[in-house]
């Protein structure tokens, strides 16, 4: 994963321009992390490559350095995910707010074959994708990377036998506002600037 992530960023310009044109999009029997990875940051996606969770919590403050965030109101409700905030205490955390500059969460899955997210409302609670703030910074695994929007859901039902969670969605559209959303599950979803520290499970 390591070596392809590295390869993968380190295209020339004249690279790029063939990948446009198709050379460097993945097959069907290529690596599941190689199909997601390709298709996330196809649909417009901010994609970084964590190989410990010390590194994810370095590229974390990265984002918040970049963005000028230091001293932001974010919404977060996965009070796991508080420890990458934890060296910058300038951070606001709210659980109601949802005019937050942006929004730190974990997802259900990542969907290899077009780039998606699964989220539940483990994640969102009742709201929609829409009201939520425009930016994401999502946090999550390699483990968690499925082949197809079937098998992310059937894995959602695998985890929560007893109880299935609500306000199943996926996240897919990440740049352009206009772009055709034809996916029931993505119906009436704005795009959103999005980042994925996607972690080494460990």
């Amino acid at each position: 994963m390591k070596k392809f992530i590295k390869s993968f960023f380190n295209k020339g310009e004249e690279e790029l321009s063939e990948e446009v044109s198709g050379k460097y999009m993945p097959g069907l029997n290529d690596p599941i992390e190689e199909r997601f990875t390709y298709f996330f940051t196809e649909n417009g996606g901010k994609f970084l490559y964590c190989e410990n969770k010390p590194e994810c919590i370095n590229f974390f403050l990265q984002i918040i350095e970049e963005n000028n965030w230091e001293d932001a109101e974010i919404l977060c409700y996965d009070d796991s995910l508080l420890e990458f905030t934890s060296k910058n205490n300038k951070l606001n955390i709210s659980k109601t707010n949802l005019n937050s500059k942006f929004f730190l969460t974990g997802c259900e899955f990542l969907v290899a074959n077009d780039g998606s997210l699964l989220i539940c409302a483990e994640q969102i609670k009742s709201h929609k994708v829409n009201d939520l703030p425009l930016n994401f910074i999502v946090i999550a695994k390699i483990s968690q990377i499925t082949d197809t929007l079937s098998e992310g859901l059937n894995r959602i039902k695998n985890k929560y036998p007893n109880n299935l969670p609500t306000n199943i969605t996926s996240i897919k559209n990440f740049k352009n506002l206009e772009k055709e959303n034809t996916n029931f599950l993505t119906y009436g979803s704005s795009a959103k600037n999005l980042y994925l520290l996607l972690l080494e499970d460990f």
